[in-house]
């Protein structure tokens, strides 16, 4: 499966090597990493006001709230590589 997914990676042209698309998910990971730790905090607080919020029947479908989390998601990988 990993082969896969490398190979595709390649083929895509974005990489010449296989290092170079592993060095690009580890990166990815770390950045990852930082961000969580950076907003930690953050994060447990919104989550404790949205199961407030779900308490109170104000949720959202769950296509709806991992839509946004990705923009945001892509928002944030976008200002990282600027």
């Amino acid at each position: 499966e990993l082969e896969v997914l490398i190979r595709k990676r390649l083929e895509t042209g974005a990489f010449q090597t296989v290092e170079e698309v592993i060095e690009d998910a580890l990166a990815s990971q770390d950045a990852e990493a930082e961000w969580l730790t950076a907003n930690m905090e953050a994060i447990d607080e919104r989550i404790s006001e949205g199961i407030v919020q779900l308490d109170r029947g104000e949720g959202i479908p769950g296509e709806v709230a991992r839509a946004r989390m990705q923009h945001r998601k892509k928002e944030w990988l976008a200002d990282k590589k600027r």
